[in-house]
Formats: structure tokens, C-alpha cells, sequence
């Protein structure tokens, strides 16, 4: 600790963090279920009604790194940061139209993860193990960005240090998110979600009505900020520009497309009750989309407000430390830090969840029980943390970075076995398989080739430039060669494999005569609605 840190705001900020330790510890007892099953720690027994569920999507979500990384990416690139606001839009539609389908058929029978799905489809094990590699690969960088997201927020406090010194208190951020994650499985994060979306909407409306007002309010903000960007030497207008109409739009798409099949979303989602929530869930969380372009918005607000930092992602903290009184400043960071416990929490499980099922029971231990199953994602659980707090404590940030670029390119080349298995069974699995390998390498290979410091990739077709998101670009060849292959191995007789789902799985809500004992759960988790 060095000699400038801010008691008041660590005061506030320690007060919070204490608060949600003691949440989401007790949290194991709200509706408590048998926790030595992995249904029950991973999944919450499939029990959360549609409030709960709001909470807990929208805290997933709407990450920590959310509220660092999209302000920032407007502070230093203009108007296409606004791509993210406009996948929050896109994505709903998506999640109406496709989750309730999955929930239905996961319920009936018992899958706990996409890869779960995507085996029982197919009734092929390379595909539902590329499913779950690329899911668990896709997620540590993210739940390394939730922990950079706290240890800035701890950094604007004035922990500063030699050595380790300044890192022991996101030493214990991790232990507490260690804490609650082994004791209560899933019901921590929802737990500690509502406190997470109290905190961030009081945040967010403050810094949007309350600064702006400060500065002579939003035309003169617009103003200032105008005139900053394009007096930079890149020349950054405020509007975006014609020439960036088509990597906005893929961006928009392509993360619209792809952030529902991360594996803590599909675990959010399969924790809840039944189809009709998630549907419900899919017209209320726009609720967060007006949150998120308000928080987008604070971009151009830090950059009227003159708020200079050597790293972009310091600049909403600096902004906070700057603008803010010292107790309302350490509310501020406490939520930073809460926003990042919560989907860190559910990653950590998601991730756990596919290494049991999909890769240990498959390949180590085909006879595991339950119980067993519990007990190893508990101890993977852990596993995924340490190795995501490595990534911050001793290596770069910006590795993490890198790596959830790729993340969001590779996340994306298994929609064709996990949604196009959702309404129809005419592909081939191992013309999947080959497509999503395409998909994989080219993906990759276009990132690379940019050096991973943009995900936008300046396609070229015919003469014609065609700046584009890399992951679309990937999953566009990555379809081709499935629908492709499909007649090809189809006419040469390759086993295609077996189908242990029927079309009434898809469609119909399951009931106790499904093949989920249902009669052994405990009540729902109701919020009174649904």
C-alpha cells in the first residue's frame, strides 16, 4: 500500500466486498439442494424463475470488463464502439427463438452442457469434445479479464506496491470468489447477482445524468468530445464513418451470434425453470441494453471531461477518482469488482461442468457417479481460477486480451453442430466436425495475421476490400464446407450417427413423466413468476 491510498473510498469499497462474501457463502441454503450432486451445485437443481434468472443472465452478461472495456473502446476508437449496444439489441431475438428449445430438450434429458447436446444429436464424441475444449478454452481469457477488471478497480483505490505487496488484495477478491463458487455452486453468483444489478444501475445513472450535468450537459459533452477526437492523428470522427459501416455490422452480428454460446450463458440459462422463462427473460433483459449504451456513452463523457490515462482501460476509474466524491468514487470500484465476481463465478462452474461431463466422464472414468461428478468439477472449478489468476499476476493483461479475441472467433465456429442441431438433424456429424476444424484454423489464422490487435480482418474478394469481423468470415466457411460434406459423406455411406432426442423433445414443455426424476427435486426457486 502506498501512501495514496483513499480510506474513505477503500472504507465503502471493503464494506461491499464483505457484504457480498457473506451472500454468497450463505447462499448454499437459499431452496438448499444436495450440493454433492453436480446437477444441484452446477445448475441449481434447474430451478430459477424468471426474476431470478433476469438477474443472474444480466449478471453474467453485462461483465465487469463490460464496464471497463466498452467505455474505453469508445474513448480511443469513436463511434464503433457502439457495435456492442447494437449485439445486446440483436442478441434477444436470437435468445427467443433458440434457448427455450435447448432448455426443453437439456431438460428432458438430463444434459448439463451444449457439448451434453451436441453428443446426444449426434452421438459423436469428437464433436461434443470440440464443443467443450473450445468452450473452456474460450472462457479462462474471460474469467482472467474479470480479475484484470478487479485489480484495476483496486489499483484506482491507491494499492500500489513492490513486488506481490499489491497484489494481495486481489489475492483475496479470489479467495472469496474461491469461497462462495466451492459452498454454493451456482446460487452464489445469482445471489450475489442482485446486488451486482442494484449497484451498477445506481452507477451508471449517476455518472450519465450527474457529470454530464457538470460539464453543461450532453450537446456540449458531444461537442468537446468531437473536437478531441478529431484533433487526434488518426483523426477519429464522432459519427461513424461510411467506411466502418461493415465491420460495425459484422461485429454486431457476429457477437450476437456467438456470446449465447459461451458456456456461462448456456449455464445460466439451463438453471432456470422452464422454456417460458427464458423466453420471459428474452423481452425483459433489454432492460439492460438502455444500461449498456449509457455506459457506452461514458466513453465520450470521460473524454469531456479531460480525463488523460496511459491504458484506455483506466479511464472510467479515472474518471470515477476524478469526478467523484471519495465515498460515492469507492461505491463505484466496489461494483466494478462485485460485476466481475459474479460471471467469474459462473465461468469457473461452466467450464467445470464441461471438463466433467464432456471430457473426464467420457475419456477417464465412463462409470463416474453424481456424486464424483461433483466433486471433480469442484476441484476443475478451482483449477480454472488459479489458472486465470496466473494469467493477471504473472503475465500481461493484454495476453488475456489477445486471447478473448480469439475467444470470440472461436466460440462462434460451433453454432453449426449446437443451433443448427437445435431445428434439424439433415447435416452430417462429421462434415460438422470438418467445418467447425475450418472454421477453427481460419478463424485463427486471421488474427494472427493481424497480429491479435483487432478482430476486424481486411477481406479481399475479387479486387474488392471488404473489411469484416474475422469469427463471421470463419463461420461463413465453416457452413459452407459442412453443407458441403453432408451429400458427400452421405453418399459414401459414413456412419452419420444415431439421434437419442425426438422432435417432441424440442417443442413441448417436459413434465414428471419426463426422463429428469423430477419428483426427486426440490421445490422451484420461484419468484412468483413462473
Amino acid at each position: 500500500m502506498g501512501p495514496g491510498l483513499n480510506w474513505t473510498a477503500t472504507a465503502v469499497f471493503v464494506f461491499f466486498m464483505v457484504l457480498v462474501t457473506v451472500i454468497g457463502l450463505f447462499a448454499g441454503r437459499w431452496r438448499k439442494g444436495d450440493l454433492g450432486q453436480i446437477e444441484e451445485w452446477g445448475l441449481a437443481g434447474r430451478r430459477f424463475g424468471t426474476i431470478v434468472t433476469w438477474f443472474l443472465v444480466g449478471g453474467d452478461f453485462y461483465t465487469a470488463y463490460t464496464l471497463i472495456a466498452v467505455p474505453a473502446l469508445v474513448y480511443g476508437a469513436g463511434a464503433i464502439g457502439f457495435f456492442a449496444m447494437l449485439t445486446t439489441i440483436l442478441v434477444y431475438p436470437f435468445v427467443f427463438a433458440v434457448m427455450p428449445r435447448l432448455w426443453r430438450v437439456s431438460h428432458r434429458h438430463n444434459y448439463i452442457t451444449l457439448a451434453d447436446f451436441v453428443h446426444g444429436r449426434y452421438q459423436s464424441h469428437w464433436l461434443a469434445l470440440a464443443v467443450a475444449v473450445t468452450g473452456i478454452v474460450a472462457t479462462i481469457p474471460y474469467i482472467a479479464l474479470q480479475l484484470v477488471g478487479i485489480q484495476v478497480s483496486i489499483a484506482a483505490l491507491g494499492f500500489h506496491g513492490s513486488a506481490w505487496s499489491s497484489d494481495v488484495p486481489l489475492i483475496i477478491a479470489f479467495l472469496i470468489l474461491v469461497g462462495y463458487d466451492y459452498t454454493s455452486g451456482l446460487r452464489g453468483p445469482a445471489s450475489i447477482s442482485f446486488v451486482k444489478a442494484v449497484m451498477l444501475y445506481v452507477v451508471v445513472l449517476v455518472a450519465v445524468i450527474w457529470i454530464p450535468a457538470k460539464l453543461g450537459g450532453y450537446a456540449n459533452v458531444f461537442h468537446i468530445a468531437g473536437q478531441a477526437l478529431a484533433s487526434r492523428s488518426t483523426k477519429i470522427p464522432i459519427i461513424l464513418p461510411h467506411a466502418q459501416y461493415l465491420p460495425f455490422a459484422t461485429l454486431a452480428l457476429g457477437s450476437a451470434l456467438g456470446v449465447f454460446l459461451y458456456p456461462h450463458l448456456i449455464t445460466s440459462l439451463l438453471s432456470s425453470s422452464s422454456g417460458r422463462v427464458i423466453r420471459r427473460n428474452a423481452v425483459m433483459l433489454p432492460a439492460f441494453t438502455f444500461l449498456f449504451g449509457l455506459v457506452a456513452m461514458l466513453g465520450y463523457v470521460a473524454i469531456a471531461a479531460g480525463v488523460h490515462v496511459a491504458r484506455a482501460d483506466d479511464v472510467i476509474p479515472a474518471t470515477f477518482q476524478q469526478l467523484f466524491p471519495p465515498w460515492f468514487a469507492g461505491f463505484c470500484f466496489a461494483s466494478i469488482a462485485v460485476g466481475a465476481l459474479v460471471p467469474a463465478a459462473i465461468m469457473s462452474i461452466a467450464c467445470a461442468n464441461l471438463f466433467t461431463r464432456n471430457i473426464f466422464r467420457q475419456y477417464v472414468k465412463k462409470d463416474i457417479t453424481r456424486r464424483q461428478e461433483s466433486a471433480i468439477a469442484k476441484v476443475f472449478s478451482l483449477l480454472v481460477k488459479l489458472g486465470a489468476l496466473a494469467f493477471v499476476l504473472v503475465g500481461n493483461p493484454l495476453y488475456a486480451i489477445n486471447l478473448q479475441l480469439l475467444g470470440g472467433i472461436w466460440i462462434l465456429q460451433t453454432l453449426p453442430a449446437a443451433v443448427f442441431g437445435l431445428f434439424t438433424r439433415w447435416f452430417h456429424r462429421g462434415a460438422l466436425f470438418l467445418g467447425w476444424v475450418t472454421g477453427m484454423t481460419l478463424g485463427s489464422a486471421m488474427a494472427w495475421s493481424m497480429a491479435l490487435r483487432t478482430a476486424v480482418y481486411p477481406l479481399k474478394i475479387g479486387g474488392v476490400k471488404l473489411p469484416s469481423y474475422a469469427a463471421i468470415d470463419a463461420l461463413v466457411v465453416n457452413v459452407v464446407v459442412a453443407v458441403v460434406l453432408t451429400p458427400v459423406l452421405n453418399a459414401m455411406r459414413v456412419d452419420a450417427g444415431s439421434d437419442e432426442t425426438t422432435p417432441l423433445d424440442y417443442i413441448t414443455e417436459p413434465t414428471e413423466g419426463g426422463k429428469r426424476d423430477l419428483a426427486a427435486t426440490p421445490a422451484p426457486i420461484s419468484d412468483g413468476i413462473g
